[in-house]
């Protein structure tokens, strides 16, 4: 499969794109929202950002289906690695490995967490093909983690706890701190990101802060700042929302990208440690659970490929 580009006919004249996208294409609603989320679909030459958007009669759509599976399956894969920090009867708690994608979507068929989850928790697999854990590709997977994050996810493993947990998600009961490497100096101790993130016009794979983007919020401290062998800073960033590669985004937006992160940011100076993949890691989760309300909190330690890094640079 490759690039499609139709005319939109005067019968599809205000339905949503993702209908239409699945109806020309023949494909899965989850496949055309994985394809939606990934910049994949544009109408008119610009980046479609929401399913639910409609179209006109004339407007010229372009869908990229290369890599795509047109029936894809979530088959258990019992090879994939990933720490599992607590599971009880609601809910997996996963440590995840940078690296690792946290489901299947274009370019990733298999290998990815959600697959290993099945393997591991079967009651799973059984519960997403009765489409009760939200789409049957990612059952039961309220929030995500970029494949070159590492770091804490909570997975629902009930169709009560999806619904609590996406409800907290919505109401930002859900706190999930990261730390980050970022480049410079930075001033403030602390201080708040408010500015909307959506898809870059320029470039459909990237993210930016984008006046009509969603509203997206990023609140950081600083823990420590180095000098040497290039300026660099130790921060925390909470997310309020979580918007795709919001942290990212957002600290880049202030000039201070994520040490490692070569799509937002720049290759580190020479003489300085680089990490190979963004200097980015979940290191604090809490949430109430889902059966019996408490509030429970986890932490994971920097795993070692970031401390290694980190104890290259001096104060």
């Amino acid at each position: 499969m490759d690039d499609l580009t139709v005319v939109v006919p005067a019968a599809l004249d205000g339905v949503r794109i993702d209908r239409v996208v699945a109806l020309v294409c023949d494909l899965p609603r989850s496949v055309v929202g994985a394809l939606v989320a990934d910049g994949r679909v544009r109408l008119g030459g610009d980046v479609v950002v929401e399913g639910s958007r409609t179209v006109r009669t004339g407007e010229r759509l372009g869908v990229d289906r290369s890599g795509v599976i047109e029936h894809p399956e979530l088959v258990a894969e019992g090879g994939v690695e990933f720490a599992v920090v607590v599971a009880d009867e609601s809910v997996v708690v996963v440590d995840k490995p940078a690296g690792l994608v946290v489901h299947p979507g274009a370019g990733h068929p298999g290998g990815t967490l959600a697959n290993g989850l099945v393997a591991r928790f079967p009651d799973l697999a059984a519960r997403a093909q009765a489409g009760t854990m939200g789409d049957p590709l990612r059952p039961g997977i309220v929030h995500r983690l970029d494949r070159g994050t590492s770091g804490l996810l909570v997975v629902a493993r009930t169709p009560e706890a999806y619904r609590s947990l996406s409800a907290q998600l919505a109401t930002r009961t859900v706190s999930r701190v990261y730390q980050a490497l970022v480049a410079g100096t930075v001033g403030p101790d602390e201080g708040l990101v408010d500015a909307p993130v959506g898809r870059s016009r320029s470039s459909p794979t990237r993210m930016a802060v984008v006046q009509r983007g969603k509203e997206a919020r990023t609140r950081y401290r600083v823990v420590r700042r180095f000098g040497a062998p290039s300026p660099v800073s130790l921060v925390e960033a909470t997310l309020e929302t979580g918007r795709t590669h919001q942290i990212r985004v957002h600290l880049a937006a202030i000039g201070h990208p994520v040490v490692g992160d070569l799509v937002y940011g720049r290759p580190s100076p020479g003489g300085a440690p680089a990490p190979g993949r963004p200097f980015l890691h979940a290191g604090s989760l809490s949430f109430n659970h889902p059966a019996s309300g408490e509030r429970q909190s986890y932490r994971s330690e920097l795993p070692d490929d970031l401390l290694t890094v980190l104890g290259g640079y001096r104060t």
